[in-house]
């Protein structure tokens, strides 16, 4: 069985929304499982346009592209459904491939971890 990684992402600040695809990215490309789970405004940086409105100066990469790199890797992102209605927002609000799950899910994915990180 492959290490889990889940990360949980809480914050838009540029200085939080950038480290979990940057440590998903070494995780991933050490063949371990990850999991991003976005509540609150950390959903902002998954929902369309958003992650081009975070900015941190002088990164190699753009949010953006830190995204698609590791989706490219197979990573899984999971957007809050509780957190969703309170922040305004809908699946079609939403990146491609982001799934929708309920607190239950994160509970269950960080318990099966190897590690848990929060952001």
């Amino acid at each position: 069985m492959a290490t889990k990684m889940t990360i949980l992402s809480i914050s838009d600040d540029p200085e939080k929304a950038f480290p979990p695809f940057m440590i998903a990215a070494g995780a991933l490309a050490s063949d371990m499982d990850v999991m991003i789970f976005f509540s609150m405004s950390g959903l902002n940086i998954i929902k369309k346009g958003g992650a081009e409105e975070i900015v941190l100066p002088n990164a190699p990469m753009t949010l953006t592209d830190l995204i698609n790199t590791t989706k490219e890797q197979g990573i899984r992102l999971v957007a809050c459904s509780t957190a969703c209605p309170i922040m305004g927002l809908e699946k079609e609000d939403l990146l491609d491939g982001v799934e929708m799950a309920g607190i239950a899910t994160f509970i269950n994915e960080a318990k099966d971890s190897d590690i848990v990180l929060t952001f």
